[in-house]
């Protein structure tokens, strides 16, 4: 079956439902009506039991979503009722067309900056599965240095979970939030000693049961050498790592987040730490410390730099709005 010139073209939405007790049910009802960018708005009258009151659903564009939300907190519903947004996925109808054409900027470029902060409190924790993901892509980092094996470096890079806290701690900062920032602070002061103490182990057990090499100079150390040599690459890598980094975040492109993962050497790093101190190497571990310190400082600002230009973006847009409603 072919599609004519009537057919509409499909529009990204998010879906979003409210419980709306009755104070406000009116001043809601208003805001979903007299916004162009709200699609597919359903009101069920008294199908709110906590608060008493009415329940809405409805759409907007992925990019007009936070704008709406916005509104929303303005009327305080979120302090007396519920706002929830779901991935409405693709819409195939006329109106999300229209709604999506009349939205400011980009469907691709649209931030929903309450899902940015959900996912990154979610990132900073310090959990038992961040433990185990910082453990075995450890594990994976240290043979793959004693090996000399750039494929399984690629493989441990993405199994390390330690870019989430960095990128929440980057949205701590850029949104001034004062707990965020303690809990990635947290997971990256326990992840990455933690890790340095996993390689540590895995090293010197290796050499005592005679599978690991009796000294580090007996096999090739491209890799160790490399890392445990900071230049101007590696801060030209950090900072568009960092920035490369939040922006997957905050546009939901997980591929370039996999990217990201596979460029910067920040595990890498501390499992070189741990390495050297099992075999003695002052110099190398000394080294992958400063490269170590130099990525998170790095991917750190820069993340915060690309946040704080995200959001006057989003700030110049929420006052093209309210121009526009005056």
């Amino acid at each position: 079956m072919t599609c004519g010139p009537a057919c509409s073209r499909l529009a990204r939405v998010i879906h979003v439902r409210l419980t709306v007790p009755r104070a406000l049910v009116d001043d809601v009802a208003a805001v979903l009506i007299d916004d162009p960018c709200v699609v597919h708005v359903v009101r069920h009258r008294d199908a709110a039991f906590d608060p008493d009151g009415d329940a809405f659903s409805a759409d907007v564009p992925k990019e007009h979503a936070s704008v709406l939300v916005h509104q929303l907190r303005e009327l305080d519903l979120h302090l007396q009722g519920g706002i929830i947004l779901e991935d409405g996925g693709v819409a195939a109808d006329q109106a999300s067309e229209e709604a999506e054409r009349r939205a400011r900027g980009s469907s691709a470029d649209g931030v929903v900056w309450e899902d940015v902060e959900a996912r990154s409190g979610e990132a900073a924790e310090l959990s038992r599965s961040f433990l185990w993901f910082m453990g075995l892509g450890t594990v994976l980092a240290t043979v793959a240095l004693i090996l000399d094996s750039p494929v399984l470096m690629v493989g441990a890079m993405v199994v390390g979970p330690e870019f989430g806290p960095i990128a929440a701690a980057s949205v701590a900062l850029a949104d001034l939030r004062g707990g965020l920032a303690w809990r990635s602070a947290r997971a990256l002061a326990v992840g990455l000693p933690f890790a340095v103490v996993v390689a540590f182990a895995f090293a010197w057990i290796g050499k005592v049961v005679g599978i690991g090499p009796d000294e580090l100079s007996n096999v090739s150390q491209s890799l160790a050498v490399t890392i445990a040599r900071p230049d101007a690459y590696s801060v030209v890598v950090a900072v568009a790592a960092g920035a490369a980094g939040l922006l997957s975040m905050t546009t939901a492109k997980s591929g370039a987040l996999v990217g990201v993962l596979v460029s910067v050497t920040t595990l890498p790093a501390a499992a070189n730490i741990g390495l050297a101190v099992a075999y003695g190497d002052a110099d190398g571990a000394l080294g992958s410390l400063a490269q170590l310190v130099l990525n998170v400082a790095l991917m750190f600002a820069a993340g915060v730099l690309t946040l704080v230009l995200q959001r006057r973006g989003y700030e110049h847009r929420l006052r093209q709005e309210a121009r526009r409603e005056r």
